[in-house]
């Protein structure tokens, strides 16, 4: 049985406004790393980062400190 994204979750509709909107995002890591790309998918454990090469890095969300768009 799948599990689903809980749209009604403000971090989850944050998301995917940052995905349909092709931001440009900093995704700070526990071990200290600054990653800069824009967000292609998300689901309930990762999400799929594209740097500016558009090579995507899935990220687990439990390793992620901070995610900001990028000013």
């Amino acid at each position: 049985m799948a599990i689903e994204l809980d749209v009604n979750l403000p971090s989850v509709r944050q998301l995917q406004n940052l995905i349909q909107e092709e931001s440009e995002v900093e995704i700070k890591l526990l071990t200290n790393d600054l990653l800069i790309g824009k967000i292609r998918w998300q689901d309930t454990s990762c999400l799929c980062l594209l740097d500016h090469y558009d090579q995507p890095t899935i990220v687990w969300k439990q390793a992620i400190v901070f995610l900001k768009p990028k000013a």
